[in-house]
């Protein structure tokens, strides 16, 4: 892996959340030393910050793509939800802003290297503030890569607020991408993020034939009232993984839910201000 930051702080704090016996990681501290590197051997992944004098990160990532295109680029730098929309358009496997978490870095770095096939795997369509739209291949990295996104166009929302909505979207999301398109990578999920004066809209729409609310019986909000845990038994008999609470879930982080007549579109509102 290298590492390319002008602060050596940075390559500090990096070096201590991926410390990994089987990960060996080279430092650059600038553009011109990490296009170095490049040109002399591929890395399994670069993450790509702040260059000495101001050199911007989405430049270093055009120059890289030019050297090695298939290279996977995590870049970092300030939170924007414009940079990292730019960064997903130009191909970068995720952006994170600084100051970082260490965990979620380590995390993300983690299925960045683990991950292939990963190109196009979450497409930017649309890319207005009020307007932003997401095409998001049908499988569970692509969903969290998804997840991450969101939180870099939201970073502003009162952390509260944020778990909320990334609770309710990745649990959407998952049900649309196993149910709806039955887990099949070929296929894709329409994400529309949309702001208003005093509220966030998500709207998604999985490739499925779609489902009936009622009667939903492998899902938590169908359980009769004097049986709380009947749709576990029922998932154990169908096979299916424990889970079955996101819709229960999702309704109670979020102020609105609601399910087109077919069952294969939802969107929910979350207020941000009374």
């Amino acid at each position: 892996m290298l590492v390319v930051d002008a602060d050596p702080a940075v390559h500090e704090l990096l070096a201590t959340a991926l410390n990994r016996q089987d990960q060996k990681i080279q430092n650059a501290y600038d553009g011109r030393e990490a296009l170095d590197y490049l040109r002399a051997r591929p890395y399994d992944l670069v993450v790509a910050g702040q260059g000495p004098n101001g050199l911007d990160s989405m430049k270093l990532l055009r120059r890289m793509r030019a050297i090695r295109p298939e290279t996977k680029v995590i870049l970092t730098g300030e939170p924007s939800a414009t940079r990292a929309l730019d960064a997903m358009r130009a191909r970068a496997y995720s952006y994170v802003h600084k100051p970082f978490q260490p965990t979620p870095l380590a995390e993300m770095v983690h299925q960045a290297l683990q991950s292939s096939a990963w190109e196009n795997d979450v497409k930017v369509l649309s890319a207005r503030r009020e307007w932003i739209g997401l095409e998001v291949r049908c499988k569970l990295e692509a969903a969290d890569r998804a997840v991450h996104l969101l939180g870099e166009l939201e970073v502003d929302l009162p952390p509260e607020v944020w778990e909320d909505v990334a609770a309710a979207f990745r649990e959407l999301l998952l049900n649309a991408i196993e149910h709806g398109a039955k887990s099949d990578a070929r296929k894709r999920v329409q994400v529309r993020v949309l702001h208003t004066k005093g509220s966030l809209i998500v709207h998604l729409q999985d490739p499925g034939k779609g489902f009936s609310l009622v009667g939903l019986q492998h899902a938590a909000f169908c359980n009769p009232e004097n049986d709380p845990t009947r749709h576990v038994e029922i998932r154990a008999e169908q096979g299916q993984r424990p889970g079955g609470f996101g819709i229960l879930m999702a309704r109670n982080l979020v102020d609105e839910l609601l399910y087109n007549q077919r069952g294969n579109e939802v969107m929910f509102v979350k207020y941000l201000s009374r």
